[in-house]
């Protein structure tokens, strides 16, 4: 089976191919909220910028940003589990909920506030690929308010039959998608909005701009990874320099491990 060069979960192709294919957006959007598209009366990217500086920044995140009818919907690709992945997402909530309060306006109209966080690890101990949170009292379950939800929709959980036409599915086995012959799979299906998003995927791939940016945004990757393993190899040298020091201290065994334990 060949392997594809770039998969839907590429960031830069995420980011560039929804924000020149605004409709495949809006399509992917409500499959994902399980809204009617044709019910929708505002859509706007607020984010569609994605300059090259920034890509080449190591710790970059490439989500989109929407105003779809009054609510503030992100949307974002996350390939690995660094670990802190629920705090992330909590963080990208209280930036984007805050920054839509304008100077000295009121706390109510603030708007709801939406992220959407497709993720190709299993984060979760469901055996569902969806899961969707809202702050809600722990014993009655009641809803503090509407203008939180958190939606994770995982990969690994997703089921490879795709014999069926649910759109939901069929949009999440695109970004699962590795090799060619799953595209052609999807393709051979003759599901109109798959066969657009498949023929913009081909178009961007191709493209020099596309080329460009996945170069730098490649480069900045590697900067991430070798500045946490030096960070690791760093704390590594640090610790065994701390055992070392406390061995030669004379103090007893059973309180250099109670001590090496508590920090």
């Amino acid at each position: 089976m060949k392997k594809l060069d770039y998969t839907f979960k590429n960031d830069t192709l995420f980011k560039i191919l929804f924000v020149q294919y605004p409709d495949l957006l809006k399509d992917l959007v409500c499959e994902l909220l399980q809204i009617s598209k044709n019910s929708i009366t505002q859509f706007e990217i607020t984010n569609p910028e994605m300059p090259s500086e920034a890509v080449g920044d190591k710790f970059c995140r490439l989500d989109i940003i929407m105003i779809v009818d009054g609510k503030n919907i992100s949307l974002e690709i996350q390939v690995r589990d660094e670990g802190d992945y629920p705090e992330r997402v909590l963080f990208q909530w209280s930036r984007v909920y805050s920054n839509s309060l304008e100077s000295g306006g009121d706390y109510i109209k603030l708007p709801r506030t939406i992220i959407i966080s497709i993720i190709n690890f299993n984060l979760l101990g469901c055996k569902e690929f969806h899961s969707e949170f809202r702050p809600l009292e722990v014993t009655r379950h009641e809803e503090l308010t509407d203008k939180m939800t958190l939606h994770f929709f995982e990969l690994k959980k997703l089921s490879n039959d795709i014999i069926d036409k649910n759109m939901l599915k069929l949009w999440l086995a695109l970004f699962k998608a590795n090799t060619q012959e799953e595209l052609d799979k999807i393709k051979s299906l003759e599901v109109e909005i798959m066969e657009r998003a498949i023929n913009a995927y081909n178009t961007i791939t191709v493209s020099p701009e596309f080329k460009e940016l996945e170069r730098l945004r490649a480069q900045a990757r590697h900067n991430e990874a070798a500045a946490l393993r030096y960070e690791r190899e760093q704390a590594i040298i640090e610790e065994r320099k701390k055992t070392i020091k406390l061995l030669k201290s004379g103090k007893p065994l059973e309180e250099i491990i109670i001590e090496l334990e508590t920090n």
